[in-house]
């Protein structure tokens, strides 16, 4: 009778535990269902967060753009008003020169040649203003395209 007992009971324990481990193996596949979810979800939004984080990248990447364009802009309208302002001096010491070579000239000419001679400085002188007022603006541009960069 012990014996019978003791092989109902294992008998009992075997028929137990294949009812629980069929529940475990349920429970697994609901909770795996349950995990999937949760990753599908963990997922999408970590998509969404670097998607916005590309987003902010590429803004930030036109920005930028858009700053090295003045810049390149700024460094041009420099590298011009630097020109500009060179060739001012050129013209200014080309016609000083030309005002001397006149003075420099002999006096012994006529009447006509000498009037001639000082209408001509009279020109270069006013042309020699207009070129200093017109470096003094060149400069206060130089200045400013300075200041912006």
């Amino acid at each position: 009778m012990c014996y019978k007992l003791k092989l109902f009971y294992a008998f009992l324990l075997v028929l137990t535990s294949q009812y629980f481990y069929a529940q475990q193996i349920t429970t697994t596949s609901k909770a795996q269902i349950a995990l999937e979810k949760k990753a599908e979800k963990s997922s999408d939004d970590y998509h969404k967060k670097l998607n916005d984080e590309q987003a902010k990248l590429k803004q930030n990447q036109d920005k930028l753009k858009k700053e090295q364009k003045t810049v390149e802009k700024h460094q041009k309208d420099l590298k011009n008003s630097e020109k500009d302002l060179q060739n001012s001096k050129n013209k200014i010491a080309k016609l000083e020169s030309e005002n001397q070579k006149i003075n420099s000239k002999p006096s012994s000419l006529s009447r006509e040649e000498s009037q001639k001679q000082q209408v001509k400085l009279k020109k270069n002188e006013l042309e020699i203003q207009k070129l200093k007022l017109k470096q003094i603006n060149q400069q206060k541009a130089l200045e400013k395209a300075q200041a912006q960069i």
